[in-house]
């Protein structure tokens, strides 16, 4: 059996002449950049996340650049990072100017939490930003009352956790202002780049609106420097259509995760483990092993694709050497780097194939 790390065929298959309508009507009105469907978009999406405003952008980067700005956060700031993070997370304070500061996450969840980040606070630090690796919201309470006691900003990195709850509130509803990517394999993915931001700051709305879009609020007049960041008006009306049914697509990776988890819960891998209060939507699976580059090969041989994230932390990546960080400086996040492993799981995954894979990894631990 073959089992691709993932597949979006069956997500977009049902849909695909919903969307193809939605590109006739675009290709009709001509309304391509910034168009109706970016504020239908925009409106739908922040009721969804239960946030007052919304700002489509060109991807998760601009966004977590376009936040940390709308905040003002520059030279001679510092920004509490999780160590484990995808690089962007980092990217995004650098581009700022902002020095980030690096917290290894919790153990269990992957995630850091108000225990790592208060170690950390200086009097430069500015702002906060949680990120829900995986698919699991932080413990965000104890989070935003540390940054309400320090004078903080938060600023939620929810590329990988649309729709994710905790305590009964979505995440990229927490902080100060948000950000998410829609890269096409994210739980809800456009048909190529595009991201958002999210805030109940209506000033901050403002800041955020007339960043994206140059500096402008009224064409060929710039009230300050900004970025050419706009969603294109063709993904936002695709995102628009797929945003009813994410709810649905989160409750089928609960559901194929769920069967992995009672697959595998007597093997000898480290399953992912959900903190209580928090509602997984599995972006990624990910399960830990000593051996797990010999687990990779060996599931690969039979026919089973699957992922890092992310083999090289950032702390160790030539990009950041400047920085000074050195091996052994974050010990959770190299251990987690040198034992995760992303397994398959997607919407229109079988639970045969599932199966096939638990099967093949319960032999391996038994080799």
């Amino acid at each position: 059996m073959q089992v691709p790390f993932v597949s979006l065929s069956p997500l977009h298959e049902p849909l695909r002449m919903d969307i193809h309508k939605e590109v006739d009507r675009l290709l009709n009105r001509s309304d391509f950049i910034l168009g109706e469907s970016v504020t239908a978009f925009e409106q739908s999406f922040a009721i969804y996340c239960d946030s007052m405003y919304c700002i489509g952008v060109s991807n998760g980067l601009d966004a977590l650049k376009i936040a940390l700005r709308a905040l003002d956060i520059g030279a001679g700031d510092e920004v509490i990072v999780p160590a484990n993070t995808y690089i962007a997370s980092l990217f995004a304070v650098i581009e700022a100017g902002a020095t980030p500061v690096l917290a290894d996450p919790d153990a269990g969840t992957y995630n850091i939490t108000a225990e790592t980040i208060n170690p950390l606070l200086t009097s430069r630090t500015k702002a906060i930003m949680p990120v829900h690796l995986y698919g699991q919201s932080c413990d965000m309470d104890p989070i935003m009352q540390l940054a309400t006691a320090h004078g903080l900003y938060v600023v939620e990195d929810n590329a990988q956790a649309q729709g994710a709850v905790y305590r009964g509130k979505k995440t990229g509803s927490f902080g100060h202002i948000n950000a998410t990517s829609f890269y096409p394999s994210k739980n809800l993915g456009a048909l190529g780049d595009a991201g958002a931001i999210t805030t109940n700051d209506q000033s901050l709305y403002r800041q955020a609106a007339l960043l994206r879009n140059m500096g402008s609020a009224q064409k060929y007049y710039h009230d300050v420097a900004g970025y050419n960041a706009r969603m294109d008006t063709i993904q936002a009306a695709i995102l628009r259509i797929k945003l009813a049914h994410l709810d649905k697509w989160n409750a089928e990776r609960q559901r194929l995760a769920a069967r992995y988890l009672n697959n595998l819960k007597d093997s000898s891998v480290i399953l992912p483990v959900t903190m209580t209060g928090a509602a997984h939507v599995y972006h990624l699976f990910v399960i830990r092993h000593e051996r797990r580059d010999e687990l990779q090969a060996y599931l690969t041989e039979s026919g089973i694709q699957t992922l890092i994230h992310y083999p090289v932390a950032p702390h160790l990546q030539p990009a950041l050497r400047r920085f000074g960080w050195v091996e052994g400086q974050f010990p959770i996040t190299e251990q987690i780097s040198r034992t995760c492993l992303s397994l398959p799981l997607w919407v229109g995954m079988t639970n045969e194939q599932v199966d096939y894979v638990s099967e093949k990894i319960i032999a391996f631990t038994h080799r």
